[in-house]
């Protein structure tokens, strides 16, 4: 069945991080252009209907294949099929990403605090990767970025070990894994406690002032009500926070 309004994707690759969370790359039969931070719409044909979501893309631009990083949601309409798909098997896919979650990049600015819980980080992580690879043409951009990444236990952090890892090659960026049921992974030797808990602590640590910051939230609906309250008191002004929420509180 044709759907004129999609290009087929075939999944290259997945990894699967828990029963209900997977990071899953696409190859698709044209390119799918989107700005860092942007979401495209995923389908599958259930009972001669295409079921659709959209999903944050973690993968630049710059690179081959989409990646998305997904949790199933139990009597979901799609996820649950979605998380069915082996490599090699197909999608649907609409060509025009969409959303206003994107990097503000000014000189005024230049300060980037991204607070995400779980999949949350997947746009954070798609202008990371944007800008380490702009920074191989145009050098190291003038701006700092920070992702404090919350989950209830350290196996929920996907991309952890390379976004880790992209923190300790370049200055500009800092990665903060937390977790909150530190009683069920007591091997844990990293930050404890909820993202907003915690997140005051690395703003005033780093010098991230509401004069200069641009705060990003993304991912749970609780979470981001919280940082509401937190960044309001820290001072910061509405129109330099924005909001990515993933599902209706």
């Amino acid at each position: 069945m044709d759907f004129p309004k999609h290009v087929r994707g075939v999944v290259v690759e997945r990894r699967d991080l828990t029963r209900d969370l997977w990071i899953v790359r696409l190859r698709t039969e044209r390119p799918v252009e989107f700005v860092p931070g942007q979401y495209v719409t995923i389908g599958l044909l259930e009972q001669n209907k295409l079921v659709e979501r959209p999903y944050s893309a973690a993968s630049a631009p710059e690179e081959e294949a989409l990646e998305f990083f997904i949790e199933e949601v139990p009597g979901g309409k799609l996820t649950p099929y979605l998380h069915q798909v082996p490599v090699g098997g197909e999608v649907y896919v609409r060509p025009a990403a969409k959303g206003r979650f994107t990097l503000q990049e000014t000189a005024e600015r230049p300060n980037h605090f991204m607070v995400a819980t779980v999949t949350g980080i997947a746009p954070f992580a798609a202008m990371v990767r944007h800008l380490a690879a702009r920074e191989a043409d145009t050098g190291p951009p003038q701006l700092r970025v920070a992702i404090l990444h919350g989950a209830s236990v350290a196996p929920e952090l996907g991309l952890r070990a390379e976004m880790a890892g992209r923190a300790r090659e370049r200055s500009w960026f800092r990665y903060i894994p937390t977790i909150s049921r530190t009683w069920l992974d007591p091997e844990w030797r990293g930050e404890r406690g909820r993202v907003e808990d915690v997140a005051r602590k690395y703003m005033d640590a780093m010098g991230f002032d509401p004069n200069s910051t641009t705060a990003y939230l993304c991912g749970n609906p609780h979470m981001i009500r919280q940082m509401r309250g937190v960044l309001e008191r820290a001072g910061f002004e509405r129109r330099h926070v924005k909001e990515e929420t993933y599902w209706p509180e």
